[in-house]
Parts: C-alpha cells; sequence; structure tokens
C-alpha cells in the first residue's frame, strides 16, 4: 500500500468559477459543509482486458457516503497536480493499482450531491476513463472492497438503484456516460 502522499487536515482543494477555473484554494475537510464551495475533483472509471468495470466499495470509516458503491477512483487534485497525476496518486493510494490509457469523457461534469449528514458536494468533476494495469490491492482506509463487473450488468443495477446502494454522483454520471462514444472502446473484450 502506497502511503497517502497528504495525510492529514492539511490537504488543500482547488476552488473554481462555474467554468472549472481555478479561483483559490481551501482546506479540505473546513471547506465541506452544507454550503461547500464549487471545487475541482475528478471521478475515473477503470475496465480490464475483459471489458469489465472495476466497481469499489467506500470504506465504512470514510466521512461521506461511508459504505456506498460507487466508481473505480475520486477524488481532488492538490494545488498544481494535472487531472491525470491525481487519478494515479488516488489509484495508488486508494486502489494500490496503476492504470493507462486516461481519456477524459466527461470534461465538463459538474454536480450539486444531497447532503449527507450536512455535508454537501459541490464539485466539478471532469469523468475519465481507463485501462487498468495491475489488480487492486485495496487500502482498507479508503476501499471496504471492489469487485469487476461487466458494463450493461453495472448501468442495470446503477440505474435501479432507489436504495442507496451506489454512490449519487455515479448514478449521475452514468445518465451521460451510458451512451457516450468513447465507451465502447473499454467495454469491448
Amino acid at each position: 500500500m502506497t502511503e497517502d502522499p497528504n495525510p492529514g487536515p492539511q490537504e488543500l482543494i482547488v476552488l473554481v468559477d462555474e467554468a472549472g477555473n481555478p479561483i483559490g484554494q481551501a482546506e479540505k475537510w473546513a471547506s465541506h459543509h452544507s454550503d461547500t464551495p464549487l471545487h475541482l475533483a475528478f471521478s475515473c472509471y477503470l475496465f480490464d482486458a475483459r471489458g469489465r468495470l472495476l466497481l469499489t466499495r467506500r470504506a465504512l470509516t470514510k466521512k461521506v457516503w461511508p459504505g456506498v458503491w460507487s466508481n473505480s477512483v475520486c477524488g481532488h487534485p492538490q494545488p498544481g497536480e494535472t487531472l491525470e497525476q491525481a487519478i494515479e496518486r488516488r489509484l495508488a493510494y486508494e486502489v494500490g493499482m496503476t492504470a493507462g490509457s486516461l481519456e477524459v469523457a466527461l470534461p465538463g461534469y459538474r454536480y450539486r450531491a444531497p447532503a449527507f449528514e450536512g455535508i454537501v458536494e459541490n464539485e466539478f468533476c471532469p469523468v475519465y476513463l481507463g485501462r487498468a494495469e495491475t489488480d487492486p490491492a485495496p487500502n482498507p482506509a479508503e476501499v471496504e472492497d471492489f469487485r469487476w463487473i461487466d458494463w450493461p450488468d453495472f448501468v442495470e443495477q446503477a440505474s435501479a438503484d432507489a436504495a442507496g446502494v451506489f454512490s449519487w454522483w455515479c448514478k449521475d454520471q452514468l445518465v451521460q456516460l451510458v451512451s457516450h462514444p468513447r465507451l465502447s472502446g473499454f467495454t469491448r473484450k
């Protein structure tokens, strides 16, 4: 397991305007509350050589949305870090793996999730697709469980999820991803 490269309460997030342009920075947890400012994030969906999607279940100890199933990895870039660098860093830390062929599928994706115990996610969150290069070795502080799933099965399960088994942002992203033209290059066997 890789050591968290930015542990503790001083992790910074990048504040952005409505177009995703950086306008400042703030401490991550001090900024996440009922009126969270818009900030930069990412989501990444990784596929194996068989075209299956890697789903991860968030650790039960996570402050926001613990125990829900979600896309492969998501997080916040640090000031001065590219989204691709942030994906690589969080993949190594959260799931203990590397990926290649990273492609942005939804460059302008933005969402504001309903509050979870008083914390609202408000993110300008480009969505990436990628190819897994190694097997997962999850960090238990971040990932409770993982599984590989065929894309049509994921679409069916997440689309029918009314119980909150899947993360809100994952289901919201799915609406735009389900018919995305780049997806076939990753889901083909």
